[in-house]
């Protein structure tokens, strides 16, 4: 029934403005307004994600965006100097002191965009 759409995906924020200045300006994506209020987020490989505004938002729990890099140090490193914040974790996904998990097949750390929605920098194997 749907092997022939062009599906995409969507998150709510809080703030429209804040989220196009963090994803176009700190992040460097490509954002585009939309019809509605709206943004579109387009990423890599055409995708393009939608972007809501929701007056009573709730972050996700969970990681809504995953962003392969090359070297996650170095990124991390670049973003702590755009002023985003790592998230720190214990347990089976023990961070480290910049918020980087190392093993567990993966190299990854996670940060938060400006409405607390969580999202990752992973490295490329």
């Amino acid at each position: 029934m749907f092997e022939h759409t062009k599906a995409f995906s969507g998150f709510s924020v809080d703030n429209l403005q804040k989220a196009k200045d963090f994803y176009q300006q700190t992040l460097g994506l490509n954002v585009t307004e939309e019809a509605m209020g709206v943004l579109s987020l387009h990423v890599s490989g055409g995708s393009t994600i939608l972007i809501y505004p929701k007056p009573n938002h709730t972050p996700a729990t969970f990681t809504i965006l995953n962003f392969p890099v090359a070297d996650v140090e170095k990124t991390v490193d670049e973003l702590t100097t755009l002023g985003v914040k790592f998230e720190h974790y214990e347990g089976d996904i023990k961070t480290d002191e910049k918020g980087i998990v190392r093993g567990h097949g993966h190299t990854i750390a996670w940060f938060k965009d400006p409405a607390g929605n969580i999202l990752s920098v992973l490295e490329e194997k």
